[in-house]
């Protein structure tokens, strides 16, 4: 099938070349011309044809909104737009009835895999009517881990970036949890090889993960972290998570918990931080900021 994709950036790039191995047509815009397909938005709409649906991968909030609001005039009645950026749920029932004045169908999906999405896959969380969720599905089957799991169509409008909101919030915590026993093991003198702890964990335990292979990784490349600020940022979904716990009265302390414990950051060189920027940059490239930045 034919998918027009907007944001070209760490992830829509590899999305659009995994699209492309799976035999489909991808059209691609981003406002860097380098990246871009088409020199616009207009350009996009017209080399699609109708029905057709377009894949928003760009920065919530305003960025997202932005976009929506001109599609909105742009796209016909029977079209689909699938926004797959890291929306806050609530955003997507106003995008919905929005782009439903139109005539247009809308569909919120969460996307993870970070950098390593165009060899591994990315799994998928969506939330959308079952006909619309339909017409896309061969682009969600591309996009998708090999196997039977990876993807799931997680309820009504909303439901695809309320779990990939939930599941952020459990990667803090796990992050949390693996970065607080690294610093107690390079703590203390008797322990002479943390890295190797750390790998000997990868078989045979029941804390062996992606992230745990990923903070091998890390280490592997700065076996001390010495190299890296104890500074990490937080997306804003571990702050959504919590404030959606609140709103339901769900006790999420392990989560609550990493969330401020990112905060902490922000006031000193914190050693399990070190932890936390660089599984963040393990698999998602996120920005880190090294041991000597200016003023730190």
């Amino acid at each position: 099938m034919e998918l027009g994709l907007i944001g070209l950036g760490k992830m829509g790039g590899n999305m659009r070349e995994r699209i492309r191995r799976a035999g489909h047509t991808v059209i691609g815009y981003d406002q860097n011309p380098d990246l871009a397909d088409v020199p616009s938005l207009q350009a996009l709409v017209d080399k699609l044809q109708a029905p057709r649906v377009v894949w928003v991968m760009v920065p919530a909030g305003g960025p997202t909104q932005a976009t929506i609001d001109e599609l909105a005039g742009l796209l016909s009645p029977g079209d689909i737009v699938v926004d797959g950026g890291n929306s806050r749920w609530t955003d997507d029932e106003k995008h919905a009835k929005e782009l439903g004045a139109h005539g247009i169908g809308f569909i919120d999906c969460g996307v993870s895999g970070g950098v390593w999405g165009l060899e591994n896959g990315y799994a998928l969380m969506y939330g959308g009517d079952p006909a619309n969720v339909a017409r896309v599905q061969p682009i969600f089957d591309a996009l998708k881990p090999e196997g039977e799991f990876g993807a799931v169509h997680a309820g009504k409008v909303g439901a695809g970036h309320f779990a990939k909101m939930v599941h952020n919030g459990i990667e803090y915590a796990m992050m949390q949890a693996y970065a607080e026993g690294w610093e107690l093991l390079e703590a203390v003198d008797s322990v002479t090889d943390v890295r190797e702890v750390f790998r000997s964990w990868r078989e045979g335990t029941v804390i062996r993960s992606w992230l745990l292979d990923l903070a091998v990784n890390a280490l592997d490349e700065d076996e001390h972290l010495d190299k890296l600020r104890g500074f990490a940022q937080d997306s804003g979904e571990g702050r959504w998570t919590v404030e959606a716990a609140i709103d339901h009265a769900v006790p999420l302390p392990a989560i609550t918990a990493s969330l401020f414990a990112r905060f902490s950051s922000r006031q000193d060189d914190s050693p399990s931080m070190k932890m936390i920027a660089a599984l963040r940059n393990q698999f998602g490239g996120h920005a880190v900021e090294s041991a000597d930045t200016p003023g730190h």
